[in-house]
């Protein structure tokens, strides 16, 4: 089963993700402008860390997006800073889905939740875009290119967004964040790339400093096309979302070119002319044009960064499985992927020559 059929479309609720329907029914009359029942509630099978639900109704469909049931870390799952930053850039006409309302009160559903329009349409889950023909799909890199590169000039300010996130020094603070907790999980063990890239990083940072609005994880299948169209009419997931600095988070997205589709849906062995995919130049070149930035140079401290930071990630993952505090299967599955990762992370960093 590909990651299309595996991910795509809702099934019933999972036992560990039930909730009182009853109690969302008398929510949503109270709080959703419009709404009517019955309520029906499936949840989407997509790999969502918010477990998310599809509210099925007569008249309209919503999305119900919630913290996981269970102690979680306190900055952890932040909902309400979902559905601030979507709301927020709904009113721009950026393409994401209209919010309705966000319950801060646990005794509804057991965890905070924000309910959202239901936008239909595709999810892609391979980068390959092999349900799209080949001449489409220049036109659908180019509608997420182009999505991106405007998130990334809204004015976060005039927004309201002024306190989304801490502004300045971006890669500084999240090297030391990542490597500092690297460094604490000694269940996990040691990483001699991991150790190298500890010290390259912060040694390599490259000169200017900016602030935007970055999304965090965004890749195709975070989003929603048009159901024949190449075109973005939601982008989704914005857990990780806050102020940063926009190379980052284009780069995190750029990574697609540089790595295999085993750890993530990348196009590293792909036949990009073949499948008339954009080659990495010309995407990059594009998403200069439309910020109006200079040509980027050598991207290598980039890729080092968004490689080390998935590593540390994936590191932290494995430290739980040695832990047996994350036995799945998929846990595990992630976790063999660290060393993986790291080795790439400082072969970026070599190639750079510095």
């Amino acid at each position: 089963m590909d990651k299309q059929e595996q991910f795509s479309g809702t099934a019933e609720v999972r036992e560990q993700h039930r909730f009182d329907e009853h109690r969302l029914l008398a929510w949503m009359q109270d709080h959703v402008e419009g709404f009517a029942g019955p309520l029906h509630v499936e949840q989407f099978k997509g790999g969502q860390s918010n477990p998310t639900y599809k509210l099925v109704t007569p008249g309209q469909n919503y999305v119900l997006r919630r913290k996981p049931p269970g102690e979680l870390l306190a900055s952890a799952h932040a909902v309400d800073r979902e559905y601030r930053v979507i709301s927020a850039l709904y009113r721009t006409g950026f393409p994401v889905a209209r919010t309705f309302g966000l319950c801060t009160d646990a005794s509804v559903i057991g965890t905070w939740f924000y309910v959202m329009e239901c936008v239909e349409g595709r999810v892609i889950w391979d980068t390959r875009f092999p349900d799209v023909t080949r001449a489409q799909r220049p036109a659908y890199y180019d509608a997420m290119n182009q999505a991106l590169a405007r998130l990334h000039s809204v004015d976060f300010v005039a927004l309201g967004l002024a306190d989304f996130g801490r502004t300045g020094n971006y890669f500084e603070r999240q090297i030391g964040r990542w490597s500092r907790q690297y460094l604490a999980d000694g269940t996990a063990g040691r990483i001699a790339a991991m150790d190298r890239l500890v010290e390259w990083l912060p040694a390599h940072i490259p000169p200017g400093d900016e602030s935007a609005i970055v999304h965090g994880d965004y890749r195709c299948d975070n989003m929603i096309f048009h159901p024949t169209e190449p075109r973005v009419l939601a982008v989704l997931d914005w857990e990780l979302s806050t102020l940063g600095h926009p190379l980052a988070d284009f780069t995190y997205h750029l990574m697609m070119y540089r790595m295999p589709p085993g750890i993530t849906a990348g196009l590293v062995g792909a036949d990009l002319a073949d499948l008339n995919i954009p080659r990495e130049a010309d995407y990059v070149a594009a998403y200069c044009a439309r910020t109006g930035r200079e040509p980027l140079g050598e991207l290598g401290f980039y890729f080092a960064f968004n490689m080390f930071r998935l590593a540390a990630i994936f590191h932290g993952i494995r430290g739980r499985v040695v832990r047996g505090t994350a036995a799945s299967a998929h846990a595990r599955h992630m976790a063999s992927f660290t060393e993986p990762l790291a080795d790439m992370a400082w072969q970026q960093a070599e190639a750079t020559g510095r």
